[in-house]
Formats: structure tokens, sequence, C-alpha cells
């Protein structure tokens, strides 16, 4: 197997050469192919809006789809742009030569403040159509707002910021009362809480944005021409509606936190972007003199809510003496500058212009750009003419950007959704990997891209990176299809030889011992994968292979295990004389085959132990299989330890309840060799119902002769019922057992005195014990004394058996008197029979002339007929009729025959030639023969009444209709 991994990286470097001949002429090294069918629409993409005022456009300002536009001296505009087709028109009721400065609408659309130039401010909210002065605001020019987020509402600002042109910053609430559409001030209240200023002195406000953070923390971003100052602090909780004194008074005696940058726009704007479905900006924008100030925004800061901050110049068009910028727009990836006659759009990731957009001067000179938070929508506007601009998949190239900043993850997540765009990701981080020596990172990049497989395998083996290489085979295993057979199997075979030569390596290697248990477990999670384990299974004669090769036992024993193939871990442990770990083996996965193939090698070194974990199988090994293991364990055991064989046996038996002859017969044998006590117990607990018995009676009687156990030999021959042969051996025993024996064949008194005749024999001619052969004659009823008397010797005189011939004699007499009771009784029934049979002659019975057969209900006297004693009567061709079909058939043929015969004396003789003489003895012959006929035919058909006989109990059970003529009396009754 090493051989021929060693031939595949030779075909890699052949490969590879292949492909980078290939590579020269065109052929793209990833799988994808870049193609598009249709020209891609623009980032921002501009839409002239179709309306024409009546009068120049001063200023506009768009929120949550509310657009409020400032038009000529004295008009104002809204457009919900859900409605479009429905514009109010509302008139600011001015009539001096004030001019809108500026219009500041808040998140919800609600709230609108118009600016005026002559240091006014006027109010409207949606739900009314009159504006309102504010009167407490008079005399300051406002040049931003910043709008509470947090607790406005469609009817009250909550507490909000005002900033001027001479640096202050106030702070204000607007409310709309309820019971009319405004109260007599809707300006709460109107107070200073701050000065901003410049190292000149004061600066105008020029942006305001309230945040809170985590904690109820509030930052405040406030802007001027040089300077973002930012001030942070908590409001007491249950004191929001009192607003943010309490923070802008920390800062009474010191300057808050500023960024102050030299160039000087003469104003400065900062834009937020706030992702959808978020409330607080993720990012900002602030352009000023010397460029666009751009950063995150990280409300878990204590002091600043700003981060990761850099200044992007402008670009190189825009000089700021002659045209600078006029307003910015943050959208996620980009910021619009608004210039005279253009839009900019700049990558806040590398600082390029990916986007410029030319305005015909027909439309005359931009005045404003501003965003609606809500929909993401950008407007622009003249004098003249109006402007939005739809940002469309604005994330598309920025992976690449992301890429080349080797900002990688950030990449494969803007491209997730497309693969050919995920590869080159993929393949340039894992090449920057690989340069930075980060082998195994680059691996796992490698492994998802589509470049050529032997290209990047060969690149890791150059570089000595085994475990660089690994990994990446890992993956590229992870990453194939079920159907790619062919590459599953040489991918896992590779990892399998490249595991072995790594473990191999570290093992020798005692200061590499924490690394070679992380390789160990990283081999043994790779061999129980569930994914790999098909093709492990197929190939596992390749596995098996190359562990032997390393001489790996330990995880050939461990990946049989997987394999689920325990024959070779049993295998193994008993070659290496691990009898207990291959019992453990076999009692944990309890494989009734490998039992059978390993007990006879287990049972000669752990007996006790295999027969535990037999009996721990219960009934799921068949004993008969493991009988060759025990015969070969007994015959070269003690006998302490074929005390095992005896002790599974007799589970076998008396648990399990086991009825195979063999296993009975085993259990003999050992009980015959080691144990006779048992082997009699065993006999007799069997009983003596050979039909009922599971051992082999020939081969118990063989084995306890052949073992000299006698009394074991008689129990057999007595269930063989061979009881000659067992009291002739039991005579050798114990005449009592003999005495048992005889009194065996109940049912044959021959055989049984034959037996006690053996017994009395024995007793007199092998003992030569006269009394004990007297008491054979009271033990058996069988016996006389004059049965034994040929047995004794000659010399024997008779007054040892004087009173036995005594009792013989009455016993005769007695029997000779009950023969004559017996006989006189017999006398006195015989004459009873005879004067019942004269009696019986003699009775009769009556029969009125109206009586009918009780069979056809017809006249009984019409024919021959039958009377019987419980009063019952029939014709007699009726009661055969009825009695016929329930005779047994040999019956009902010897009637048949009777008939037959009867019809044929009833002929008259055809000879009339014949003497007179011969005449009379042949009618008296044929009268006698007929009346025999009759009687017979009587006895067969007369015997018992058909109603009130046993005929009549015996058809209880028989249905009315005959089955065969079920269905032809069904039809009947249709």
């Amino acid at each position: 197997m090493a051989s021929i991994l060693d031939e595949y990286e030779d075909s890699l470097h052949r490969s590879v050469s292949v492909q980078q001949s290939r590579a020269s002429v065109g052929i793209p090294h990833s799988g994808y192919v870049n193609a598009r069918l249709e020209k891609e629409t623009p980032i921002f993409n501009k839409q002239r809006i179709d309306f024409t005022p009546p009068e120049k456009i001063n200023s506009l300002v768009v929120s949550s789809n509310q657009l409020c536009m400032s038009l000529g001296k004295d008009t104002l505009l809204r457009i919900d742009l859900g409605k479009p087709d429905e514009p109010n028109q509302v008139e600011l009721g001015r009539k001096d030569e004030a001019k809108v400065y500026k219009m500041f609408l808040d998140h919800t659309g609600s709230h609108l403040l118009i600016a005026l130039n002559t240091s006014e401010c006027l109010y409207l909210n949606r739900s009314v159509q009159k504006v309102r002065a504010l009167s407490r605001w008079k005399g300051h020019l406002i040049e931003s707002v910043g709008w509470n987020k947090f607790l406005g509402s469609e009817t009250n600002t909550g507490p909000i910021l005002v900033g001027t042109s001479q640096g202050q910053i106030y702070e204000a609430e607007i409310s709309v009362s309820e019971g009319s559409l405004f109260s007599t001030n809707p300006d709460q209240y109107f107070r200073q809480v701050y000065t901003l200023e410049e190292e000149s002195g004061p600066a105008p406000v020029c942006c305001l944005e309230i945040e809170r953070g985590i904690d109820g923390k509030f930052f405040i971003i406030a802007t001027t021409r040089k300077r973002l100052f930012q001030f942070v602090g908590k409001v007491p909780e249950g004191t929001e509606q009192q607003g943010f004194s309490s923070i802008f008074a920390v800062h009474a005696d010191h300057l808050p936190s500023f960024r102050e940058f030299p160039a000087n726009l003469g104003f400065s704007e900062i834009a937020f972007y706030t992702p959808k479905l978020r409330s607080s900006p993720r990012s900002f924008a602030w352009m000023m003199g010397n460029g666009v100030l751009y950063g995150t925004l990280d409300y878990s800061r204590p002091d600043s809510i700003l981060s990761d901050e850099r200044v992007w110049v402008y670009p190189p068009d825009i000089d700021i003496a002659v045209n600078k910028p006029i307003s910015i727009v943050l959208t996620q990836f980009h910021f619009l500058l608004l210039l005279s006659d253009r839009v900019k759009a700049v990558c806040t990731l590398n600082g390029q212009v990916v986007f410029q957009d030319l305005f015909l001067e027909k439309f005359g000179s931009l005045t404003r750009m501003i965003k609606d938070p809500t929909v993401q929508q950008i407007w622009i506007h003249t004098e003249k003419v109006v402007f939005r601009y739809h940002v469309q998949r604005e994330s598309r190239d920025v992976w690449k950007m992301y890429m080349n900043m080797n900002k990688f993850d950030l990449a494969k997540e803007y491209c997730k959704d497309r693969p050919e765009c995920l590869d080159i990701v993929l393949a340039k981080e894992a090449e920057h990997c690989f340069q930075n020596k980060r082998y195994l990172d680059s691996a796992k990049c490698y492994a998802l891209t589509q470049n050529y497989f032997e290209e990047i395998a060969l690149k890791f083996i150059e570089a000595k990176q085994e475990e660089a290489l690994m990994e990446f085979l890992i993956k590229k295993l992870s990453n194939l299809k079920p159907s790619e057979k062919t590459q599953t199997t040489l991918l896992t075979t590779w990892l399998t030889e490249l595991y072995l030569n790594w473990l191999g390596i570290l093992q020798g290697d005692p200061s590499q011992r924490n690394l070679y248990l992380d390789t160990r477990e990283k081999f043994r999670t790779f061999l129980s994968s569930p994914k790999n384990k098909d093709c492990l299974f197929n190939n596992r004669a390749s596995i098996y292979e190359l562990l032997a090769s390393h001489g790996d036992t330990e995880h050939m024993v461990y990946f049989a295990v997987i394999m689920q193939d325990y024959e070779r871990v049993v295998a193994h442990h008993c070659q290496h004389d691990e009898y207990d770990e291959a019992l453990n083996v076999l009692s944990r996965h309890r494989d009734e085959k490998l039992f059978y193939k390993f007990s006879p090698v287990l049972i000669q070194h752990i007996p006790k132990k295999v027969v535990d974990a037999w009996i721990s199988m219960g009934s799921r090994l068949d004993a008969r299989n493991l009988i060759p293991a025990l015969v070969n364990y007994s015959q070269s055991a003690s006998t302490q330890q074929i005390n095992e064989a005896i002790r599974y046996m007799e589970f076998c038996v008396y648990q399990l309840e086991e009825t195979q002859q063999a296993i009975h017969n085993y259990l003999l044998s050992l009980y015959a060799l080691c144990r006779p006590d048992s082997l009699l117990s065993y006999l007799e607990q069997a009983g003596t119902n050979p039909n009922r018995i599971h051992y082999d009676l020939k081969y118990a009687l063989r084995l306890c002769a052949e073992h000299g156990h006698h009394r074991a030999c008689v129990h057999v021959y007595k269930v063989m019922e061979l009881y000659e042969e067992a009291v002739d051996l039991a005579l050798q025993v114990d005449v009592d057992l003999a005495k048992s024996c005889a009194d065996l064949p109940e049912d044959d008194e021959e055989l049984r005195k034959k037996l006690w005749l053996k017994i009395a024999r024995h007793v007199v001619q092998e003992e030569k014990d006269v009394k004990k052969a007297m008491a054979c004659l009271s033990s058996c009823a069988l016996l006389k004394i004059e049965d034994v008397l040929p047995f004794f010797p000659d010399f024997v005189t008779i007054d040892h058996f004087k009173e036995a011939i005594c009792n013989s004699l009455e016993d005769y007499n007695k029997h000779i008197e009950e023969l004559k009771r017996e006989m006189e009784e017999a006398t006195q029934s015989a004459k009873r029979i005879r004067e019942d049979i004269q009696e019986m002659r003699n009775k009769y019975g009556s029969v009125e002339p109206q009586e009918k057969c009780a069979a056809c209900d017809f006249p009984l006297l019409n024919r021959p007929f039958y009377l019987f004693l419980c009063g019952h009567m029939f014709h007699y061709d009726c009661l055969l009729q009825a009695v016929f079909p329930n005779l047994p058939a040999y019956k009902q043929a010897k009637l048949e025959d009777l008939q037959k015969k009867l019809a044929a004396t009833s002929q008259p003789s055809k000879s009339h030639h014949r003497p007179k003489d011969a005449d009379t003895i042949s009618l008296g012959k044929g009268q006698q023969s007929r009346e025999q006929i009759k009687a017979d035919i009587d006895d067969i058909v007369a015997a018992e009444c058909v109603y009130c006989g046993e005929l009549m109990i015996r058809s209880i059970d028989k249905p009315f209709i005959d089955p065969q003529k079920y269905e032809e009396e069904m039809q009947s009754w249709l």
C-alpha cells in the first residue's frame, strides 16, 4: 500500500506540470465560469422626479417617507411619498421679506422646524395646517437640531437640542396640546445649556446628534467648522423629561473631548448610517476642511463613541478653495459628496471614487443632498428640479475590497451567495496563509476551493508539511459527494497512511507525548467517523494491511471494533494470551458464533469465567455447539476443572430445561466419570416414563455398566422394563433393591412370580438364609411354600418351614370354602334368571284400534309393528327406516344380509315332485330358519326404542338438516 501511495505522489508531479501547461494556454484553475449575461445596473441609480415647481426651491427635507419643500418666499409643500398624488400646500403667512434659511424634520416626519434668515423660527406639525411661531426662539439663527429619538412622539418632541450660529446650544421642547391644535406657547421651554468655541471664540454649531448607549448612557455629538465635540453622561433615572442639562453641566469648567482639524470649509456636516431593523447608527462620516473623518460608533466605550476613525482626503479634482463639497450622505459602504455640478461616491473601505454623476447645466447648481434614513433613499435638488437615488446591491463588490485588504472573513461574508467569488476569496486566503507559514489555515481554505487537488497536495509535500496536508485531505474528504467513491477511497487510504506515519514519528519522541495523544485521538475520530464508515468497511482489507505493515496492533484492534469485526479482536487477544480481554469482548457483544468459535481456546485457560459467561448468555447459546469445547477440555483437565463443565450442563438441564439428548447424554457421562452420587439422583429425578426421559437409555446403560455403577444400571433396566435383568443385577447389589424391582410388573402376575422366585432361589441357594426365604413368601402373595420347597437342599428339616406349610394349608382350605360359596351364589343367580325369562315370555301389552305409529302417524294395526315397554309403537318399516342410518356399517351390512335371507325363505318351492316327507322336513327346517332370521333382525332393529334409547342420545349433536342437503333444503324454503 505504501508503494501505491508513493506512485500516487509521483503522479501528482506529472499532473501539476500538465496543469501548468494548461494554465499557460488559458485554462482556468477554478471550476466556475465568470460570464455576465447582461449589463449590471449601477449601485446608485438616479431618477428625476416628475415635478416642476411653480417657484424656486429654497430647501428640502425628507424623513420617514415625508417630504417637505420650501418654494419661493411664502409656500411650503408637504408630500406623503406613500401618496404622492395628494400634496399638501401650506402658506407661511409672512408679510415681511423673511426667507427660509434652513428646515429640520424629525425622524418620525411629524415635527418640522423652519428657521428664517431673520433669526426667527416657525413650527408645523404634520397633523395641522397652521404654522406657529416659536416666540422663545426669536433672536437666534438656527443652524442645527438634535432630535430626541427616544422620548419623541407625534405630538411631543421631548427634550431636543438646538444649535445656533453664535455657538450656543439650547435645550427645548415643543408640544401640541390635546384640547386644541396648539397651546398658547407650543415651545414649552428654551434654555441655554452650553456654548461651543474654537480658538477664535464661539463658532456656529453645524450639527447635533443625540445617541444612547448601554446602561442608559447618552452620547451627544456636536460639530463646528473645525471641531467635533463629544458630551458623555447619564441622565438620572426618572428625569429623562428634564433634558440633558446635567450632561453639559459636567463640562461647565472644562472643555469636553473633541477632534480638531486645521482646514476650514466655512461649515461642516456629519452624516450617519443606520442599518435596517436597528434604531442606532453604526457609522458616521464628518465632512470638514481636511477631508472626511470616517469611523464606526461603539456604544460600549466609556468616554467616546467614535471608533476606528480615519480621514479620507478629498479626491484630487476637489479643490476646497474653488469647488468645495456642499453636502454629504453616508451609506453602508460609501459616502456621497455633493458638489455644485456632480455627485461623487467614495468607498469607505479604500477611499476610492467608485461613482461619479455629472448634472447638466440646464438643471442649475446643485443645492442640497439629504437621505431618508428610513427607506435609504437619497434626494438632491436644485432650484428647479428634484432627483432621487436608489441604492441597489451596494455590497456587490465589497468582497473584492475586503479580500485585497486581507480581511477574508468579511470578504466571505459578502460573497457567500456567489460561489464563484467565494472560491476566489478562499484561494487568495489560502495563498496568504501559506506565504505567512500558517499551513493549517491554508489547508482548510484550499480544501474549500476548486483549485487542482494535485497542485495543492504537492505544494504541502514540497514544503514538508504533513500535518497541513492531512488537514487538507480531511477537509477535501468531507466535501466529497457520496457518488465520488473512487476519490473517497483514495483520500481515506492516503489519510490512514499519513496518520500512521505521523503517529510512528511522535511515538518515539517522549517530548511529543501530548501531541501524540492528540493525533491519536484525531486518527480514532477519523476511523470512527460515520461519513467514512462505508468506505472504510468496503476497503477494510487494505486498512488492515496498512495497520499490519506499521505494526500498530492497538489501532488494528480499535479499527476492528469499529468495523464490528469482533472475530479479529478476539483472535488478537487470544494470540497475545489476553484471555480475559477476549472474554470481555465476547460478553460485551454477545455474538453466539464467536462464542462457539473461541470457547475451546478460552475454556482451557479461564474455565470458570467462560462458564459464567455462558450462563449469562442463557438460552441464546445452543449448548450442543459447546459440547466439543467441553469434551476437549474435560479429556485433559482435572476433576476440579471438570466440575465447571458439569456446572454448565446442570444449568442447561435444570435452569434452561433443555431437552436435547446430546446434552443429557454428556451430563450423564460427566456424572459417571466424576460424580456417581449425582448420577443416580439425576436418573431418579428424570423419572421412569420412557417418553419423558431425554437421555439415551442404551447409552446410559452402557455408560453405567462400563464404570460399574450397578444401582444406576438397575434403574435404567427398570425404565426399559427389563425387569428380569434388573432383578438379576440387583441381586448382586442388594436383595431389597431386587424386591423393589420384582413388584414393578403389576399387570403381569406370572412375571412377578418368576421374579420373586429368582429372589427366593438367590436367598436360599446363595445366602442359605431360610428365614429370609420365608420372608419372601410373606412379601409376595403369589409365592407358595410349594414353589419355594424345590430350592431347599434335602438335608433341611421341616421344622424351619413347618409354620409356612401350615399357613399354606389353611389358605387352601379358605380358598375351597370360598369357591363353594361362590358356586352356591351362582346356582341361585341362574335360578332367578330362569324365572325372569319365563316371566318375560308371559308378559304382554294391549294395543287399542285407534293407536298410531309414533313415526308416520298412520294407524298402527295396518302393518306389522313393534311395541316397546316405554309405550312407543312403530311400524316395522318405519322403525327400520329410523334405525338403519344410525347403525354402524357392519350392522347395516348384517341387517341387509338378514333381509335378503328372510326374503329368500318366504318364496315357495319350484319343485312339485318331491316326496311328502322330504317337503315336511324341508318345511320344518325352513320354518325354523325363518324364525331365527326374524329374531336376529329384531335384535338389531328393536333392541331399544328409537326415541328413548341410546340412539337418541348419540344423535343429539347431529344437525336437523343433512349438510349435504342443506342448499337444496334452503332453496325449497325460498
